[in-house]
């Protein structure tokens, strides 16, 4: 299993093969695109092993409790490989109606043997039909909190907290919203082109787009691969969510200003912010890593973008050669909680690699504010779903530097907005749950 060549696999043995890669931790979008481009499978076959591997990820702790119910060893006790052929095949069982049942067994069967378990395949048989003849039905816990976690693959440790930060009436479509399909949401590069303009040369390229009912500039996309497109290659969008363009607008940079991005990689919150100033004026855009400031560069090349400045720096650190700014977005490093329809794998750290995080994460805007002009902004965010990356830290802020205070912003939009800070949780959007906290330098200061 240690070949990293993935052409001349067929499906569900590529999946196989990086469901055993993340066992050793790594990105899902990472590992999957990278395999995709060495990969020679048919279109078709890389959509279903893209949505077989996500699937079996986000789907873990739901699949587990399956196999529990209908293996006849312990749990602990299978083989690692075998265990991920298991999840593969309840997943294709319960989730994927296009697959057929004796398929859905059978190519499970067949994975074992053809990495050399065929000991094995006897097991992974018995399993998948004994699920079968029950009707693949499953027998969630009748406790409410044990039914949630099953139900929608959440640790307990998450339902508790975010039924205790947002409430019980908000528990449900919290966790719908991490086992949903997310939808794509684009930019328009106005800078190049327009709304209508954008529509009429994706609809030739066979995407479905829309106008967002409510946000400028901005196009939902059911279809089409969007990456191959020539209106891609043209620069004349990028990819971006709902929630990280109201983050922009947030800021709301006016033209000439000095913007600085403190956190920017790979860079389309500072594309955002250039659009909205029509490039006029500049933005200095930071990350800690060369090779990601690269994707910064290369971004804003694309897109036409002159007036990003893109270097390395460590946001915790400050830097006297950094000018003066009227506006600055720090969209800090975060947990992550609210983009775990893209990245299920968040869900599943340990939830004590996260106690760290709020002192860096106010370390980090400290330090920003340094570079703030009197009577400048500041915007605060991250894409999570904690109090204490957000509220507490963006409190906190305030309650110790008396030379600021906060400042409502997008309140045309309703909502969460109207205050100095605002959780978007994915229902009020259909976008990644987002925190944004917005302050002001005072001027007498």
């Amino acid at each position: 299993m240690a070949r990293d060549d993935f052409k001349m696999d067929n499906a569900r043995l590529f999946v196989l093969k990086l469901l055993i890669k993340m066992e050793n931790n790594g990105y899902s979008n990472i590992i999957l695109d990278k395999a995709l481009l060495e990969s020679d499978m048919t279109l078709q076959d890389k959509k279903f092993a893209s949505s077989l591997f996500y699937g079996v990820i986000e789907r873990k702790i739901t699949l587990d409790f399956i196999i529990k119910k209908y293996l006849s060893m312990p749990f602990e006790k299978i083989d690692k490989d075998v265990l991920q052929i298991l999840r593969m095949g309840f997943y294709q069982l319960v989730y994927m109606n296009s697959v057929p049942e004796s398929a859905a067994v059978n190519e499970s069967v067949n994975l074992a043997k053809s990495i050399r378990k065929k000991s094995a395949a006897g097991l992974v048989n018995a399993v998948l039909r004994n699920f079968i003849r029950d009707n693949n039905k499953i027998n969630f816990p009748e406790n409410k909190l044990e039914y949630l976690s099953i139900k929608y693959s959440c640790p307990l440790w998450l339902v508790q907290k975010w039924i205790s930060e947002y409430g019980k009436e908000n528990i449900e479509s919290l966790l719908q919203s991490t086992v949903a399909i997310p939808e794509t949401a684009l930019r328009v590069n106005v800078l190049k082109t327009s709304t209508d303009e954008l529509l009429e040369k994706l609809s030739l390229e066979n995407i479905s787009a829309k106008k967002h009912e409510s946000i400028p500039n901005c196009l939902l996309v059911k279809s089409g691969d969007l990456e191959s497109s020539k209106s891609f290659k043209d620069g004349l969008f990028h990819v971006q969510d709902i929630s990280s363009q109201l983050c922009c607008m947030a800021l709301d940079p006016k033209d000439g200003e000095v913007v600085l991005d403190m956190c920017a990689a790979p860079g389309g919150k500072s594309f955002t912010l250039a659009q909205l100033m029509n490039s006029n004026g500049i933005i200095y855009a930071f990350d800690l890593h060369e090779k990601r400031v690269n994707l910064i560069r290369k971004g804003a090349e694309r897109l036409g973008i002159d007036c990003i400045k893109a270097g390395t720096g460590d946001a915790r650190e400050f830097n006297p050669n950094i000018p003066l700014a009227d506006k600055i977005l720090c969209d800090v490093p975060c947990a992550g909680l609210g983009v775990i329809s893209k990245k299920p794998e968040i869900k599943y750290k340990n939830p004590d690699e996260l106690g760290n995080l709020p002192e860096i994460q106010y370390n980090i805007l400290k330090n920003a504010s340094r570079y703030l002009k009197p009577g400048g902004e500041i915007v605060y965010s991250t894409c999570s779903l904690s109090r204490e990356e957000n509220d507490e830290v963006a409190d906190r802020f305030l309650r110790e530097n008396s030379d600021f205070s906060g400042k409502s912003f997008l309140e045309g939009y309703g909502g969460p907005f109207g205050n100095y800070k605002a959780t978007i949780l994915p229902a009020d959007f259909n976008s990644d749950g987002f925190f944004i906290a917005k302050f002001v330098k005072k001027n007498n200061v």
